[in-house]
């Protein structure tokens, strides 16, 4: 009996590692293979990719043979690069870099799997406003995220439905975010658009105040997916479908996590920062359902993103869904996992 008791503290000790790690069932006892390997390129190092983090170093793509080798690009449209030069195998950004290919001219980037279905980033401001409105901005300089275009047209979007001209505020767009919160620190802008943890911190040092969040004001799209080449998703399916798999592991496992399971997992991705705002940063995006529950990519979520970049002109021709939306692969996981 001792020795029952002596294995069973034993097994709870192993599965409770193996939950933290958040693992599938079974993984550990995988025959072990040669891994395929993946090389993934993020646009840049962002809490508002969670998903990714939490699928890599909880385990579930090495629970399907795969190895991801991840990179960040030196900026944000060098993903679109990567993929081009055949330098990634499948890269991780938003739609409207697959909409600008196009409008250039370029080939097509095929988007498969969903990560975010809300706009991710919030509105601070240097002073306390209980009662804010967006006509707030209207005379004041708004320092906009640098690093990709779209929360900036989602801004616009966001203040044109109120009757706000958004030619009567002053944006400063080209700002690296080291710079932006400098000059934010520095008073030379009243608001800032930024993710977490950057907004956490400013909050927690009493530099930002929170206003707004952007997910909320914008409403759900497709704001975040990962995307390959066409060819690489018809040479490689059945690798992308192991991908997805994975990805949807971990995307159900986040679904019933606490904020604090969820920062312990993705840790290793954002060391310089403390647990206590990683913790917060994870609880502010769960609070908006920034993270989706599977890797599907509306239709509906599709056309509405299209529309706000066709509003803040940053397309111009109404590119359809199944042109930029590989919906099979996704059905095909999230169907066969449901059993």
């Amino acid at each position: 009996m001792r020795g029952d008791r002596a294995d069973l503290a034993l097994f709870r000790a192993f599965d409770a590692d193996r939950r933290r790690r958040c693992l599938p069932v079974g993984a550990d006892r995988a025959i072990p293979v040669t891994p395929v390997r993946l090389r993934v390129v993020e646009p840049f190092r962002s809490l508002f990719y969670a998903p990714q983090f939490v699928a890599i170093h909880g385990g579930h793509p090495a629970a399907e043979g795969l190895e991801i080798a991840l990179t960040t690009a030196a900026k944000g449209g060098g993903t679109v690069d990567a993929l081009l030069n055949g330098n990634a195998d499948l890269a991780l950004g938003g739609l409207m870099r697959s909409f600008e290919l196009l409008e250039r001219g370029g080939s097509r980037l095929v988007h498969f799997a969903a990560v975010n279905d809300r706009n991710g980033f919030f509105l601070l401001s240097r002073e306390p406003r209980p009662r804010f409105a967006w006509s707030d901005l209207v005379g004041r300089t708004v320092i906009s995220f640098g690093g990709a275009p779209t929360p900036w047209l989602c801004m616009q979007a966001v203040l044109r439905r109120p009757g706000v001209d958004p030619a009567r505020v002053t944006f400063i767009r080209e700002l690296s975010t080291p710079d932006a919160v400098a000059t934010f620190r520095a008073g030379k802008a009243d608001f800032l658009e930024h993710g977490p943890p950057v907004v956490d911190q400013l909050i927690a040092d009493g530099t930002g105040h929170l206003v707004a969040s952007m997910g909320e004001a914008t409403g759900p799209v497709p704001f975040s997916s990962f995307m390959a080449t066409p060819q690489m998703l018809r040479r490689e399916r059945d690798v992308f479908v192991r991908f997805v798999r994975g990805l949807y592991r971990a995307q159900r496992w986040m679904s019933a996590a606490t904020a604090a399971e969820i920062a312990a997992v993705i840790a290793p991705a954002f060391a310089e920062i403390g647990a206590e705002i990683r913790v917060r940063a994870v609880e502010r995006y769960l609070r908006q359902s920034t993270w989706v529950g599977n890797p599907m990519v509306t239709r509906a979520g599709f056309e509405a993103l299209r529309e706000i970049l066709l509003g803040g002109g940053f397309i111009t021709r109404r590119h359809r869904f199944e042109d930029l939306v590989d919906t099979a692969l996704a059905t095909h996981v999230v169907s066969t996992m449901a059993g």
